[in-house]
């Protein structure tokens, strides 16, 4: 007997041995081990968040990590669910015993007999309910005890946990019905959770809140009973009223979201989170400013508008609005910030570095009158926005009130189109695909069409004192090393200029939107016909771009980049000064300032009456031939027309020269392109021919074209013409070429 005892035994030894090490070989489910997938969540640079995505297109998941388990919330769900999780190996005897002699009875189950980590194995591997997957489930559960923690499997069973209106986990849960972190959760709080996942549905505080707070109770007083509370906790906990969230999940910079969510290789961390370099407070602000500046241009028909924030340091995007109301009907979901759109004069400041950076200075002249340009497509005449002409002006007048001719003017300084073109780009504008010619001279009036964002973005490299970096959207502790495409002289003087108000009087007066009580670099532009407003400016530390317009490209009436976008910029950039400080550029120290005529932009003395103060990388110098013996300003034969006729403002103060002028063509062009029309008469098919000199002009052709006078009939093909001074005997040539329509 004894020995058949002792057989017996040794069996159950060594199958229990056997059970324990085939639990221990029993490989867990791969959707265990592999954890579930998160939602992927984007939140702002201090953690603010701003969107959750769907996981797997079926669930809100977010996921928690054991440190961040708060007692309140292993309390209530142990109290609901297993209360002895921490003592069994897996299943619960006691509890199974309980539930099989509740059903013998035909009582209703007052609390199941699966143990957490029996529920564990049963959320990864869901299936259809019966004996023999209910064995399997306990033998699964044995294994997991034997590789897991008790800590490790209470976590994966809260991200796991159903808690109703699509969330899973309790990390989703908290965030979902008390926009709180799961670790702020109060005893009451976390009660009304753990009740929840028994049946979500029926349980749903949405749809029935009252039997939700029968279960808390419940659930609360099985947390007295465990002694996971004392008795005055369970009573505040029953006292304490809930605020549920209203319904919704958040959904905030929808726009700046969606930039991103369109972009490729976006990899979010281990637990489903994206950290922008968004600053969410920011962002409302500008929403807010667009909506409410927008709508007090109903009456322009000015239907939507967009603003970026630049922090210049890192390249961060601390705000991106592209309209004021995301769920505006009609345009509200288009982003302005990332349209491609034309921006009028807020590309001249780029021309203006290019003319500094060949040799330029503030103050250096152009003249400002009506003038024909020559290009590739025939006679380019640029006017002003004001249809005045201001006569000999300096880069820092014509900048600051976007003259249209000085612009080019400058452009002819800096290198012409070709080299705007490739600077744009090196700026990070993207969106100038043709080539430099396909957009001529028009290029530094802005008839190339940008994105806001990026536009911004080489806003800030001016900022950096000409350094470029990459935008960010992504929070990164590295910041991009820059490229230099300018002097930091030449960036600091064409900052001042952009600053400067009192260089900007004639155009837009004392108190516009542009002035501030602090230095802010600012530019405005306006695109044809009124379709765009733009606003650019600048600190040190921030780079502020605004757009107004409709989406459509519909016409605005008469409203320009300063009534339009500039009141946008002005509140945000006065917000960013009041909330984080704003400072200006350290003045390089080659730079010197110096007394100048501001007709000649050449030194005088500083006595001398109008004299003005500039800034010089070089120091300027005193040229006597400026001026005749009468004391007057001499003029080259350029300024002729305008300071005889109406647009002269400076009277008595300059005369043209009286040498001699110089032979120079004034129409044609050369390479103008003409076309003969052929249903109309050739003798009705001719052009001028002007010149201005010091005698009587006489012209020639190449060609048998036919020529009387000062007139060109016009003929087929390519034709050189020369025109001679009878006084000094000098020749000058042109060239055209004509076409047949």
């Amino acid at each position: 007997m004894k020995r058949r005892l002792a057989k017996i035994a040794l069996a159950l030894a060594l199958l229990a041995v056997a059970v324990e090490v085939a639990i221990l070989c029993t490989p867990l489910p791969r959707s265990l081990t592999d954890g579930l997938p998160p939602s992927v969540e984007f939140l702002d640079r201090d953690g603010h968040p701003l969107r959750l995505l769907l996981a797997d297109e079926c669930r809100f998941s977010r996921q928690i990590a054991t440190p961040d388990l708060a007692p309140a919330i292993i309390d209530a769900t142990l109290s609901a669910e297993d209360k002895r999780f921490f003592s069994h190996h897996g299943i619960d005897p006691l509890a199974t015993a309980r539930a099989v002699w509740q059903r013998i009875r035909g009582a209703s189950v007052a609390s199941g007999a699966s143990t957490i980590t029996q529920q564990v194995i049963k959320l990864a591997v869901p299936g259809q309910r019966t004996i023999a997957r209910k064995l399997r489930e306990i033998w699964l559960a044995l294994a997991l005890e034997q590789t897991w923690s008790k800590e490790r499997i209470l976590t994966e069973y809260l991200n796991r946990l159903e808690y109703g209106n699509l969330c899973t986990g309790i990390a989703a849960a908290s965030r979902f019905y008390f926009q709180k972190p799961p670790a702020d959760l109060s005893p009451a709080e976390a009660a009304f959770l753990a009740g929840i996942p028994r049946a979500p549905s029926r349980l749903n505080p949405r749809t029935d809140p009252s039997a939700a707070r029968a279960r808390q109770q419940w659930v609360l007083a099985r947390m007295a009973a465990n002694r996971r509370i004392d008795a005055a906790t369970f009573s505040r906990a029953l006292d304490e009223p809930l605020h549920i969230a209203p319904s919704g999940r958040q959904f905030e910079a929808p726009h700046f979201v969606d930039l991103l969510l369109h972009r490729s290789g976006l990899t979010p961390a281990a637990d489903g989170t994206v950290r922008t370099t968004l600053d969410l407070a920011l962002t409302h602000f500008a929403e807010e400013s667009i909506a409410k500046n927008v709508a007090l241009l109903a009456d322009k028909n000015a239907g939507s508008g967009a603003a970026v924030v630049i922090d210049n340091a890192t390249g961060d995007v601390l705000a991106l609005a592209g309209s004021g109301d995301y769920f505006q009907t009609g345009d509200g979901q288009i982003d302005g910030a990332w349209m491609v759109r034309s921006p009028g004069s807020a590309v001249k400041p780029f021309t203006y570095l290019l003319a500094l950076e060949a040799g330029a200075e503030p103050a250096t002249i152009v003249p400002d009158v009506p003038t024909e340009f020559a290009t590739d497509t025939g006679i380019y005449r640029p006017n002003n926005y004001n249809h005045r002409f201001y006569g000999p002006v300096s880069l820092r007048f014509a900048l600051g009130n976007s003259l249209n001719v000085g612009a080019i003017r400058a452009l002819q300084i800096g290198g012409g189109t070709e080299a705007l073109h490739r600077f744009l780009r090196k700026c990070g504008i993207t969106t100038l695909g043709h080539p430099a010619d396909y957009y001529g001279l028009g290029l530094t009036l802005g008839n190339g069409e940008v994105r806001l964002l990026e536009l911004t973005n080489a806003v800030a490299a001016l900022a950096r004192l000409g350094t470029y970096r990459p935008y960010r959207l992504l929070a990164r502790a590295d910041i991009a090393p820059g490229t230099r495409i300018s002097s930091r002289e030449s960036a600091w003087q064409l900052a001042d200029m952009l600053s400067d108000n009192a260089a900007r009087l004639a155009s837009f007066g004392s108190n516009s939107y542009l002035h501030f009580d602090f230095p802010v670099a600012c530019k405005t532009g306006t695109s044809s016909d009124y379709r765009d407003n733009w606003t650019v400016a600048y600190t040190p530390e921030f780079s502020v771009g605004v757009w107004v317009g409709n989406p459509d490209n519909s016409k605005m009436r008469g409203t320009t980049g300063v009534s339009g976008a500039a009141p946008i910029m002005h509140e945000i950039m006065a917000h960013l000064h009041q909330r984080f400080g704003t400072s200006w550029f350290e003045r390089p120290a080659v730079l010197g300032k110096y007394p100048i005529d501001p007709l000649t932009g050449h030194l005088v003395e500083s006595t001398r009456p109008g004299a003005l103060s500039e800034w010089f990388r070089t120091p300027p110098r005193a040229d006597p031939s400026d001026y005749a013996a009468s004391g007057k300003v001499r003029l080259s034969p350029a300024y002729r027309e305008w300071i005889t006729g109406p647009q002269n403002t400076l009277g008595a103060l300059a005369t043209i020269a009286d040498t001699a002028p110089a032979l120079r063509i004034i129409e044609p062009e050369p390479g103008s392109i003409y076309y003969i029309d052929s249903d109309l008469p050739a003798e009705s098919q001719w052009i001028p021919l002007r010149a201005e000199g010091g005698g009587e002009i006489a012209w020639t052709a190449d060609t048998a074209s036919r020529l009387e006078t000062a007139r060109l009939y016009l003929g087929e093909g390519r034709h050189d013409l020369i025109a001679s001074d009878s006084a000094t005997g000098a020749k000058a040539q042109t060239w055209i070429e004509v076409r047949v329509w």
